[in-house]
């Protein structure tokens, strides 16, 4: 049987560090198809197509500068090029976009591929939030898995060890995705819980924003420490709101949970964002443009997403801490604002 074609869609930082550990998978396997097709958005650096630079030294210079992609790796500006043909479809492009690339994908999508979203962040419905693997799902009629984790994308690119979780409800998708993906550095758990898996990576950026702020107004650990507790609480009782039943609190001890909750408030660019928003009398958007290049920052606007859901419900005191972020980025609240929330949490009532 031939192998398996397999094709990127995105290569911003996240993208790229991927498309290095699929690249050479795809390559010592004969599972796949050895050719990797990978979807860049076009635009110039230094006067020069970032595809062509891609393809000719095996670099994203924009996004993942000094680390080599294999050559089996090929760019590709059109999206319908890059898709058409593809058994696998792995998605990592800020979430912003997927609405319109799935539209541009449908026509040429075959119908027993499957997908796997690494997407961290949550887009709008006409009842609130919305997971970004359901709108891949109800676009494109296939199959989607998520893959979310403590994985800063340089320390993966770096191939320092990490572990990562894998969300798949069909258990023989999330074995083929652990076999593209795993590592010797990379260790894949997979578990069926897909959608607290996907709440997970979009929840803790909101935890993490709380934790910016903490580090702006001067705060230490221990105050961090208890922004991320609290902001564990808020994520489960979330989850559980959201998939509307029992969620199995085993699924927060895996790497996508607790992990990349750390991970976020101490790394990451929410995080560095939120301390920037302090220590600066710039609104999130100017920060965001200034710091980040070309990057997209998930934390406020996903605390806007569930701020509405609260709203809705009926809920907001009891979730003060994605209250108070939100309330913070986007209602002018001062800063100090976040610590007297920690002080009422009703945990502590």
């Amino acid at each position: 049987m031939p192998g398996k074609n397999v094709c990127i869609v995105g290569s911003g930082n996240w993208g790229s560090a991927i498309a290095k550990i699929v690249g050479s998978n795809a390559k010592a396997s004969n599972r796949f198809a050895p050719l990797v097709k990978m979807w860049v958005f076009e635009e110039l650096v230094e006067g020069r197509k970032l595809t062509e630079i891609i393809n000719t030294e095996h670099e994203n210079v924009k996004y993942l500068p000094g680390h080599k992609l294999p050559k089996n790796v090929v760019a590709v500006p059109d999206i319908t090029e890059a898709c058409s043909g593809a058994d696998i479809l792995i998605f990592v492009v800020p979430h912003q976009f997927i609405r319109r690339l799935c539209d541009q994908m449908k026509p040429h999508i075959k119908p027993e591929s499957i997908g796997i979203s690494l997407i961290k962040g949550v887009d709008e419905g006409p009842d609130g939030l919305r997971l970004i693997s359901d709108i891949i799902r109800e676009k494109l009629e296939l199959e989607v898995s998520v893959l979310m984790g403590a994985n800063i994308a340089n320390e993966v690119a770096e191939e320092n060890f990490c572990e990562t979780t894998i969300g798949s409800k069909n258990p023989e998708n999330g074995q083929v995705f652990k076999e593209l993906l795993q590592t010797q550095n990379f260790r894949i758990t997979v578990v069926s819980e897909s959608d607290t898996v996907e709440l997970c990576g979009a929840l803790k950026n909101i935890v993490a924003v709380g934790a910016g702020f903490c580090d702006g107004l001067g705060f230490g650990d221990n105050t961090k420490a208890a922004v991320i507790r609290l902001g564990l609480m808020e994520m489960v009782a979330f989850s559980k709101l959201f998939c509307g039943g029992p969620v199995n609190s085993a699924t927060f001890l895996e790497s996508c949970g607790v992990a990349d909750l750390i991970t976020t408030c101490y790394g990451g660019r929410n995080r560095k964002v939120a301390e920037a928003f302090v220590k600066s009398s710039k609104s999130i958007a100017e920060l965001e443009k200034e710091m980040l290049n070309g990057q997209k920052l998930q934390g406020p606007q996903t605390s806007a997403e569930v701020f509405k859901i609260l709203q809705k419900k009926n809920m907001i005191e009891k979730f003060p801490l994605f209250t108070s972020v939100y309330q913070i980025c986007y209602e002018g609240k001062p800063v100090k604002a976040l610590i007297a929330c920690l002080q009422h949490h009703p945990e502590h009532m």
